[in-house]
């Protein structure tokens, strides 16, 4: 076997370009990829949707319940749209068994689509999330934990490009003063997602749901960020009405009886 002495220039450079090879590889995928359906979002994404043979992360703009929801909710539709075909379902890796089954229909994923698995640490969490990467028979993978380095995100990136399995991995609050998104990642692409307030009805009432979604980074473009209606049953997001073409509400005509 030779030793770094007998390795001359040519080989040098012929290695390090092989391992910058292998390590790029699974930096694009040859997997579809599946648009959200709104040209100023699209737009804006490098693959003009999310790459379904990568890795994507998905965290809360803060430790609140409300952007919790969201978030988890905003992972549940991406998951809703990759498995809409009726023999499609998704697999769910969490440490904690609480997640709201009727939320998660609402969004898009009835109960008879997805698998949940329970475990004990998040360790486990992300080594049952990359087993079903690599297993391939899964329309989407999501696994919820507070910690991932960037091995193990590598090793989640290069099972998604491997098994051309989109991963959603959402990233649980550990500390208030702590954002789960503040060390590297090997991820495609990283979201915050927050509660944005909705538009006033015309009558007493919640109206539809709305996030800011912003994306913190993408692999080959820009970060940016927007404001976007919550998805809906089958996992939709939505632009929210231009002012024109929203429906006024009767305050005023009713002050101008009085």
């Amino acid at each position: 076997m030779p030793t770094e002495a007998a390795f001359t220039e040519t080989d040098r450079a012929r290695l390090l370009a092989e391992l910058k090879a292998r390590i790029a590889a699974p930096e694009t995928s040859d997997a579809r990829s599946l648009p959200f359906g709104i040209a100023p979002l699209d737009s804006r994404l490098a693959h003009g949707g999310i790459d379904s043979g990568g890795l994507h992360e998905i965290a809360a703009a803060s430790p609140t319940l409300g952007d919790d929801a969201a978030a988890t909710l905003f992972v549940a539709g991406i998951a809703a749209r990759f498995a809409d075909s009726p023999a499609a379902s998704i697999a769910w890796a969490l440490t904690r068994f609480d997640l709201y089954a009727p939320g998660l229909e609402q969004a898009g994923i009835p109960p008879s689509k997805l698998l949940y698995l329970e475990a004990r640490d998040e360790t486990m969490a992300l080594a049952l999330a990359e087993d079903c990467l690599r297993l391939g028979s899964f329309a989407a993978v999501v696994a919820e934990v507070k910690a991932a380095d960037q091995t193990a995100t590598r090793r989640l990136q290069l099972a998604a490009a491997d098994g051309h399995t989109p991963m959603l991995l959402l990233r649980r609050w550990a500390r208030a003063a702590r954002d789960p998104l503040e060390k590297p990642s090997a991820a495609c692409t990283r979201w915050r997602i927050g509660c944005a307030p909705s538009a006033r009805l015309a009558y007493p009432g919640v109206g539809r749901g709305r996030w800011s979604v912003e994306l913190v980074r993408q692999r080959g473009s820009n970060p940016f960020s927007l404001t976007l209606e919550a998805c809906d049953d089958t996992g939709r997001l939505a632009l929210p009405a231009a002012a024109r073409d929203r429906a006024t509400a009767p305050v005023a005509a009713t002050s101008r009886a009085a």
